[in-house]
């Protein structure tokens, strides 16, 4: 009896991992670079918004820019069925931006689905994708936390807006948070391409001088090989000529 209570336990407990394993990671607003996101410098992210219901769907998306490090550039990508409207706030302390000032800031980026029908908007089982260029990205910090509202056509609103702290778990509505990498030497990682396409050359001019090295070596290495066999062949010919007048005499 021990024994099968023992195994009743074990097979309980494996049920429980099994089913706390199995159940899914709900899905929320992020944000991601297309490539790096290097501080100072300028980027192109998407906001990635899923669809969590299954009898509803999304119609609007609104992200809230962040005050402590404003971004004075920041330009929608057109995308079909959705309208991008950008707003901007004036700023307590103007921003310099390539030696000139700038007082106002994007505070917000709001998308509306467009049109009517069961189509319209993020449908149940899908995600969109929200492409913005930003800049010019602080220097001061290591992310950007946004503030992203995400409604529903049922009237339902989903605030992602906690912000993450270090060490601790993830909140049940997280804000995309963007990290940002090192700053590059331009700001536009211009000076790295164009050392590595120089580099490319220097190789390619490389690898050409080596290659006509090589074939002229090969081409003089042939020459000589039958320069070789002439001369082998018409010393054998003297040979025979020089025996056979030998015999004769």
């Amino acid at each position: 009896m021990k024994k099968i209570s023992r195994v009743a336990v074990v097979g309980a407990g494996a049920a429980s991992a099994v089913l706390v394993l199995s159940v899914p990671a709900f899905a929320h607003v992020s944000v991601q670079p297309e490539g790096v996101a290097a501080k100072g410098g300028y980027a192109v992210v998407n906001f990635k918004v899923p669809n969590e219901r299954d009898d509803a769907a999304t119609t609007k998306v609104e992200v809230n820019f962040p005050t402590d490090h404003p971004l004075a550039s920041v330009m929608p990508e057109p995308i079909p069925g959705w309208t991008a409207k950008v707003t901007k706030s004036k700023l307590d302390k103007p921003l310099e931006m390539h030696g000139e000032k700038i007082d106002q800031a994007v505070s917000q980026v709001t998308w509306t689905a467009d049109g009517s029908g069961k189509d319209k908007g993020i449908q149940p089982g899908f995600f969109q994708k929200f492409p913005l260029s930003i800049g010019q990205l602080p220097e001061d910090t290591d992310e950007l936390v946004f503030k992203a509202i995400q409604t529903y056509d049922n009237k339902e609103v989903v605030r992602w807006i906690e912000p993450q702290a270090k060490g601790q778990e993830e909140p049940e509505n997280p804000a995309p948070t963007l990290e940002l990498s090192a700053a590059t030497e331009d700001h536009h990682g211009g000076a790295a391409t164009d050392d590595s396409a120089k580099s490319g050359d220097d190789k390619a001019a490389t690898a050409a001088s080596s290659s006509d090295s090589s074939s002229g070596s090969d081409t003089t290495a042939r020459a000589l090989g039958i320069a070789g066999i002439v001369v082998g062949a018409a010393g054998v010919a003297f040979g025979v000529l020089a025996g056979r007048r030998r015999t004769n005499s």
